[in-house]
């Protein structure tokens, strides 16, 4: 069976290095084998079974430079289905790879799939993770780093290291155990600690040389709370945020919901010893804490001294943090010109789509919902129904584009989209739980965020010059968010909710972005290599 899956994947990877030699010219490549397996992994201190790649935990990083090509043959050994995503990478013109069920068939146990991933116009900081069930709740994620080209100026010097920090909220319990708890109707209980990199406290050390400026990507791979981030005795000057260049603004904290991404520098110029590079949960009753280590190499110490707190206020300080946040117009992104060079401001909106959640009981059973809709999976993924023009999986308007003020409901729900809209989104949390948005395929500018209902006069607080450019945003409590959004991917991309018990039990739904030219230009066609199931079995995908 291994060699059959190995002749496989090989088979897989000349075909698609094939295919994207015509699409893509002369990008370079790169090409992974990873092998998905069960292992017996002590986070915590207690044994779980973790998902390893490879062996590791967290996976293998992704390291790349814009408008690389990566191939990726993934290997599924466990005793279920898997699926990877590749959160923040858009994925242009071919969301045949986003890996989320509602495009990609699972990958069955004993199978392969190769994905065909390009970082086409794009530099910063993501990761991938698991994406069906509750398998990010046993590991399988990773960082991946896009680099700028050579000839793309950076707007700042370049670091003398660049360190990785995944960070998240973690369960004892294995993942099999905390599904069943959803699929029994009731919520997840409150976590039971916070890794870095894999490990609890003290499990992690980053070291440096006295006088140097390093670059820390850290990402919050959780599933159920923010964190705030801090280093003992140190400043961090934010640059990047998912991908934008921000302004670089200096912070003694800061806080990074679910699914976020951000880099900071930070200098080493404190006396020779150890600090703590400190995690803690935010908006929670109970605080978690987690450390790690910044460790100079001339250390002289230990770490001393409690770690250091984090904000003792809550909704309004990290809002005004939020605000602070912005895109550094002068710099330039994947291409060299500056991002500021694209006025998103004065682009006139083609709609407005409102979205809030809430948190029925259906059935009996707890679910969560966007305006009262509770996605359910299809039998059939929705971009191959759509492809092959299966009658009775979804149906187009399914979601409604406004809050119902109605108890919830189950739905496959899917929003239909003109390619090149451009779309005004407004999040509306009338909880009072922060909530945390990731919008698959595309990037979008945050224009506003406020407490209280959103109302069309709410626009004259918009901020419309150098809003920060991201694919993830937070919501507050009993607050809004407002979003314009540039649709120009075309494909079936997830919404979703980044409380992974919330997406788990329905808070998510697709966005079809559709283009009547049926071109190459706009979107690739259906992979060779494509996985078929449910009525699309059977299929054919297309000739060589």
């Amino acid at each position: 069976m291994r060699d059959k899956m190995v002749l496989k994947g090989l088979f897989s990877i000349v075909v698609v290095v094939f295919l994207l030699q015509c699409i893509n010219g002369e990008d370079p490549y790169q090409f992974f084998t990873w092998n998905v397996t069960y292992g017996d992994i002590y986070p915590l201190g207690v044994k779980q079974q973790g998902i390893l790649i490879n062996g590791q935990f967290p996976g293998p990083q992704i390291v790349t430079v814009t408008n690389e090509n990566l191939i990726v043959n993934v290997c599924n050994n466990l005793d279920e289905p898997f699926l990877l995503s590749w959160n923040g990478v858009q994925q242009r013109r071919n969301s045949w790879q986003d890996g989320v069920y509602g495009t990609n068939c699972p990958i069955q146990p004993g199978q392969n799939f190769t994905y065909v991933l390009q970082v086409k116009d794009q530099i910063g900081s993501f990761f991938y993770f698991p994406s069906l069930a509750l398998h990010k709740a046993a590991g399988g994620y990773g960082g991946i780093k896009i680099f700028s080209r050579s000839v793309i100026p950076v707007p700042f010097p370049p670091p003398a290291a660049d360190y990785t920090i995944l960070a998240g909220d973690w369960f004892k319990q294995n993942h099999t155990d905390l599904k069943a708890i959803l699929d029994g109707g009731q919520d997840l209980p409150f976590p039971d600690g916070i890794l870095i990199n894999g490990h609890g406290s003290n499990g992690s050390t980053f070291t440096v040389d006295q006088g140097k400026t390093y670059r820390l990507r850290i990402s919050n791979v959780g599933l159920a709370t923010s964190l705030n981030f801090r280093i003992q005795g140190h400043k961090m000057l934010l640059v990047e945020v998912e991908g934008t260049h921000t302004l670089q603004n200096t912070y003694s904290s800061l806080d990074l919901h679910l699914g976020q991404s951000c880099s900071v520098l930070v200098t080493a110029d404190q006396p020779a010893q150890d600090y703590y590079i400190v995690f803690s949960t935010r908006f929670t009753s109970q605080v978690l804490t987690a450390a790690s280590t910044l460790r100079y190499s001339n250390s002289a110490g230990s770490v001393s001294g409690p770690p250091p707190g984090g904000p003792t206020t809550e909704i309004d300080w990290s809002l005004n943090q939020a605000r602070s946040i912005r895109q550094n117009l002068t710099a330039s992104g994947p291409r060299p010109n500056p991002q500021g060079s694209y006025h998103y401001g004065m682009v006139n909106t083609t709609r407005t789509i409102r979205l809030a959640n809430s948190a029925p009981i259906i059935n009996g059973k707890q679910r969560y919902a966007v305006n009262s809709v509770s996605f359910v999976p299809a039998d059939t993924p929705l971009k191959l129904a759509d492809y092959y023009n299966i009658q009775g999986v979804f149906s187009l308007g399914s979601m409604p584009e406004n809050p119902t003020g109605s108890g919830g409901y189950l739905q496959t729900s899917v929003m239909a989209a003109d390619f090149r809209s451009f779309f005004e989104v407004v999040f509306e949390n009338s909880e009072d739980t922060l909530q945390s948005w990731h919008i698959d395929g595309h990037i979008f500018f945050v224009v506003g965020m406020d407490g209280g209902q959103w109302s069309p006069a709410s626009r004259l607080s918009y901020n419309l010059r150098d809003g920060i450019s991201r694919c993830t945003v937070q919501v507050y409590p009993r607050s809004w968010t407002a979003l314009y959004m540039p649709l120009d991917n075309v494909g079936m991309w997830n919404i979703r909710s980044e409380n992974w018990a919330r997406q788990y039990l329905g808070q998510q739904f697709y966005l079809r972005v559709y283009s009547p030219a049926n071109s190459w230009r706009d979107e690739y066609p259906i992979p060779k290599n494509a996985l078929l199931c449910g009525r699309a079995s059977g299929r054919k995908t297309r000739p060589l």
